[in-house]
């Protein structure tokens, strides 16, 4: 059947960047097929995505993906580690997908290597550098950062790799691929021009930060040498609807009005809340009116800002650290968001490659027929994000489109 590539993927929007990255990650490994693995309404920042799972699967499926299957709520906005551990399962366990290319500040992949080989396997005298940083009260990427510096002992070398959150993250896909021994290869394309959180644009590359904050300043004419013709149309489209989601801020009442109902005890069940946390957010959130306030008001040097909004979402969506071990046992579903010809084609080889692995293609019939009771909740998690997603709608907000959306087909 040829060969088939593997992307993680959050699409939010699909840009130029993006297709530059698919294009060179076809050439490079001679694929036939492309499959994206991409988040659903919500993003691993702890922020929403501009638009919709459904609009942005259609972004990828014109701009040459085949087959778009939606990595379940739980890993999408959880942490880079669990993210890629729930984002590899899924692929891994198709048993169709020969590479996994991701893009990076790097396109050594080696250097990626040895360091994902440290952090699967954790050497004791790495494990007492982390113990080290972590009670200087450093922020856990910051202290392994370091406690990986000392340990590889060549500054020069590594700096640049472990302080770039796009190496990190394929890092964390190479580690989650030595977990679960998969026959996959992982390949780096480096990025082009614009960086992971790049709010400038040059030509026709921006990266997807700068792109969503164009879209909530509405210039919308920029966006035209930014995003292929498809995306830009499908962006407009959702424009002229009302469907635009720019960030968490659309939620922030009833995520101020959560937490203040909430006792500690409930925000300390919150996942990412640890160290007496849920006291300083419990006191922020009776003092404020704004997200940004309550950002400025619990932020320090142990706490990130991108934990500090995954908290948020946590709140809004009513996720627990009982959920999220849930997500770190279960052997996730393959849901299909979007396909074309070929994507059906790779379907039916998936299915005869993994008989055992659940392929949703309608949520209803998956429910009324599933006895697995961990997996119901992965799926109903995804269904309620839905819902409150489209809360945020400025009109036309439609309760339960996981059931009534149909898969979009090119």
């Amino acid at each position: 059947m040829g060969k088939v590539l593997g992307i993680i993927c959050e699409y939010n929007p699909f840009h130029n960047g993006h297709l530059y990255h698919l294009e060179q990650s076809k050439r490079l490994t001679g694929s036939n097929y492309t499959v994206a693995i991409m988040s659903g309404n919500f993003t691993q920042r702890g922020s929403t995505a501009i638009v919709d799972k459904w609009s942005r699967a259609e972004m990828a499926l014109r701009s040459g993906i085949d087959l778009v299957i939606e990595l379940p709520l739980l890993y999408s906005i959880s942490s880079a580690e669990n993210f890629a551990d729930g984002a590899i399962r899924i692929l891994d366990n198709l048993k169709v997908v020969d590479y996994l290319s991701f893009g990076a500040e790097t396109s050594d992949i080696d250097i990626l290597t040895e360091i994902s080989e440290i952090l699967y396997k954790e050497p004791k005298a790495y494990k007492t550098l982390l113990a080290n940083e972590l009670k200087k009260g450093l922020s856990f990427p910051k202290a392994r950062e370091n406690a990986l510096l000392s340990y590889l002992d060549n500054n020069n070398k590594y700096s640049n790799i472990l302080s770039s959150p796009n190496n990190i993250l394929g890092i964390e896909y190479m580690k989650a691929l030595k977990k679960y021994k998969s026959n996959i290869k992982p390949v780096s394309i480096a990025r082009f021009e614009a960086g992971y959180n790049d709010t400038n644009y040059s030509g026709n590359i921006a990266s997807a930060t700068a792109i969503r904050n164009i879209i909530k300043n509405g210039g919308f004419n920029i966006l035209r040498n930014l995003l292929p013709s498809s995306s830009f149309n499908i962006l407009i489209d959702n424009v002229k609807q009302g469907h635009i989601i720019p960030d968490l801020s659309v939620f922030e009442r009833q995520i101020i009005y959560n937490l203040r109902k909430m006792s500690v005890e409930e925000i300390g069940n919150l996942p990412d809340v640890s160290e007496g946390l849920e006291f300083s957010i419990k006191k922020a959130a009776n003092s404020c009116n704004t997200l940004l306030e309550f950002l400025n008001i619990i932020k320090s040097k142990r706490y990130t800002s991108t934990r500090l909004q995954r908290i948020l979402l946590y709140t809004l969506l009513e996720i627990t650290k009982k959920d999220i071990n849930l997500s770190k046992k279960v052997t996730p579903y393959a849901r299909v968001l979007g396909l074309n010809k070929r994507g059906k084609f790779l379907i039916s080889e998936i299915a005869k490659a993994n008989p055992k692995l659940e392929i949703i293609t309608s949520v209803k019939r998956f429910l009324d027929n599933s006895t697995n009771k961990n997996l119901n909740t992965l799926l109903e998690k995804d269904i309620f994000s839905t819902n409150v997603y489209t809360i945020g709608y400025d009109f036309d907000s439609c309760n339960n489109l996981d059931f009534t959306k149909k898969i979009v087909t090119i």
